[in-house]
């Protein structure tokens, strides 16, 4: 029998690609999205063919539009979120009433309404710095940064260091990190995995959460200042101005391809070893923010070299990068595209969109809030 699957905010970039992956796989798809501008643009073009998919235009807090939504489905996966590390920092109450309050009103439609099995997006972001060990091999998995860039010394130490002094070495990152929450969108995406953890299995539904690492490729909104940073910066490049990169542009990160990402989300739909746990979706690599800003101008055909700021952002991480040991074992899951490849594709399809530049308007939004120093 075709299951039907309710993906919330199903016409963004992630979810447009898993239901692609799920029609292939012979699903239904039904989406629930709200078609916010800084997401979709003023224009709101769904991406998907006349009747492929049962669109339901909505906002995930509203309860008749869930209810609606959640008629005959028997699997959800809930993307719909406010998504920027340093947005949240300024549009709390923004973040906290879509995001948690967002996910309240879905488990309350599915505790009339249950399904099978519900899969949340949460994010690499609940980590806050990745895990890390000194030069004696200590593991230390709560880091918290102290970087001052205004201290009186040649350059900021961007790398965080033991108590003697010794700069810390980045390790992958493993599910089992205790949570270090440095911004509210890291708050609002662990309420998120928690809320659908506790809820769905006291009604007798089964809960898995993805913690999403750095999304890229075709589809992703160029003119959204908050976006992943690839996007960013495909839109700098394409306005013929260089990646802007806070810090020392060193800072090591994690960048898994959205089609990697949507057969993760269909193995959490489908796996019998899912329900009850949390899986780190990445492509186990790491790269600096420099080197990928670089790669990307490459791959457009753009000389321009990343502008490096020298400031902090409030709530960013140094280093964090996945350890997806968890999710090849128990999940089967393999990442099957390459950075390195992958950026020529999103390049050629970058050349042909249009992107407005906003990255100055946001970061002067941080900056009159003193989120950058």
């Amino acid at each position: 029998m075709t299951e039907r699957v309710l993906i919330t905010g199903g016409a963004g970039f992630i979810g447009r690609h898993l239901a692609r992956a799920l029609l292939d796989r012979g699903a239904e798809v039904r989406v629930l999205d709200a078609l916010i501008d800084q997401v979709h643009g003023s224009a709101g073009a769904l991406p998907f063919r006349p009747g492929e998919v049962d669109v339901r235009v909505g906002d995930v807090r509203d309860r008749a539009a869930v209810d609606s939504a959640l008629d005959g489905v028997d699997r959800v996966v809930h993307l719909a979120a406010e998504v920027g590390v340093g947005q949240s920092m300024y549009a709390v109450d923004r973040y906290v009433d879509v995001n948690d309050r967002g996910t309240a009103v879905l488990l309350e439609a599915l505790i009339a309404k249950p399904v099978r099995r519900l899969v949340v997006a949460s994010s690499m972001s609940i980590y806050g710095e990745g895990l890390y060990r000194d030069a004696d091999g200590t593991l230390y998995d709560e880091v918290e940064r102290t970087v001052d860039p205004a201290a009186d010394q040649a350059e900021p130490a961007w790398d965080e260091r033991d108590g003697a002094g010794r700069p810390l070495r980045p390790l992958a990152t493993p599910e089992t990190k205790r949570p270090h929450l440095a911004s509210v969108y890291a708050l609002t995406k662990y309420v998120q995995e928690r809320l659908a953890l506790t809820v769905a299995p006291a009604y007798g539904m089964e809960g898995v959460a993805l913690r999403l690492f750095n999304v890229y490729g075709p589809g992703q909104a160029l003119s959204n200042p908050y976006t992943g940073v690839l996007a960013i910066f495909a839109s700098r490049l394409l306005n013929g101005r260089p990646p802007m990169v806070f810090e020392d542009g060193r800072q090591r990160r994690d960048f898994i391809h959205v089609e990697d990402v949507a057969r993760a989300f269909a193995l959490a739909l489908e796996h019998p070893d899912a329900p009850g746990q949390v899986f780190n979706v990445g492509s186990g690599d790491d790269i600096s923010i420099a080197e990928i800003a670089t790669r990307l101008a490459a791959a457009m055909g753009s000389d321009l070299e990343p502008e490096i700021t020298g400031r902090f952002r409030r709530g960013d991480v140094r280093h964090c990068f996945a350890d997806i040991s968890k999710a090849r074992g128990r999940l089967g899951f393999e990442p099957r595209r390459d950075v390195a490849e992958s950026l020529a594709e999103l390049a050629e399809w970058v050349s042909h969109q249009e992107a407005e530049d906003r990255v100055d308007e946001a970061r002067g939004e941080l900056e009159a809030r003193g989120l950058v120093s």
